[in-house]
């Protein structure tokens, strides 16, 4: 997830088309390895979750290899809001690729479906509430911006994906940390969903941990690195 400078940013219509095939991949990838890791774990959810976190890991680190240079692999509304604030993406990118990756996610979700012969429209039943719910995917999004922001060049993409893998097992929502991802899977009555009325508090906490770890990011920079990140 390079940062992206006003200078180098790329053709709108290109970064949104990285953005809408990355995040639909994304779910497509965290839907369909659920469903697959569902029926040949025999019940067994620990290996159910451990097979779909391996898929993830590889899937995420891919995305961002591919799509990064193009859109900066955010498929994240968080990412793109968070990045907006920084400066590092102008507000009429921010403002389109929040929509595209809503939409995207929901597609992803739709052709994970397609592919296990399952019903392509769904709504998930899954609940997943309560406050340690919540506090998960504040923690969970809080640590993806922070290795975002402050991940040396060029080990973004390992690092990311890494974090989100360890995330699955460190926290009790098996780390969503991402809007979309919570849009996309409300659409799968599946391994990976989650029932809409679940979906408001997922959100919330993963919009206020983003700018926990901005706001980190901002406190382990150096003053003379902000004076010269702004000349």
């Amino acid at each position: 997830m390079p940062d992206q400078s006003n200078a180098s940013l790329p053709t709108l219509w290109r970064a949104l088309l990285a953005e809408a095939l990355g995040t639909m991949l994304l779910l497509t990838i965290v839907i369909g390895s659920g469903i697959m890791a569902e029926r040949l774990s025999g019940g067994n959810t620990a290996v159910a979750l451990l097979a779909n976190t391996g898929a993830t890991v590889c899937g995420l680190y891919i995305l961002i290899e591919v799509f990064g240079p193009i859109s900066g692999a955010h498929f994240n509304p968080a990412v793109s809001l968070v990045m907006m604030l920084r400066g590092a993406l102008p507000r009429s990118h921010a403002l389109a690729y929040v929509p595209t990756q809503l939409a995207a996610a929901v597609v992803g979700a739709m052709l994970a479906h397609a592919m296990f012969d399952l019903p392509v429209v769904q709504i998930s039943s899954k609940l997943r509430t309560g406050q340690g719910q919540w506090l998960a995917e504040a923690v969970a999004t809080a640590g993806l911006l922070l290795v975002i922001l402050k991940a040396p060049a060029g080990k973004a993409s390992a690092m990311v994906a890494a974090y989100i893998g360890a995330a699955y097992w460190f926290t009790a929502s098996t780390s969503f940390a991402n809007p979309a991802a919570a849009v996309g899977r409300m659409m799968s009555d599946t391994f990976a969903g989650i029932a809409p009325s679940s979906v408001l508090g997922f959100v919330a906490s993963q919009l206020c941990g983003a700018f926990i770890g901005w706001a980190a990011a901002y406190a382990l920079t150096p003053v003379s690195n902000l004076t010269l990140s702004k000349s």
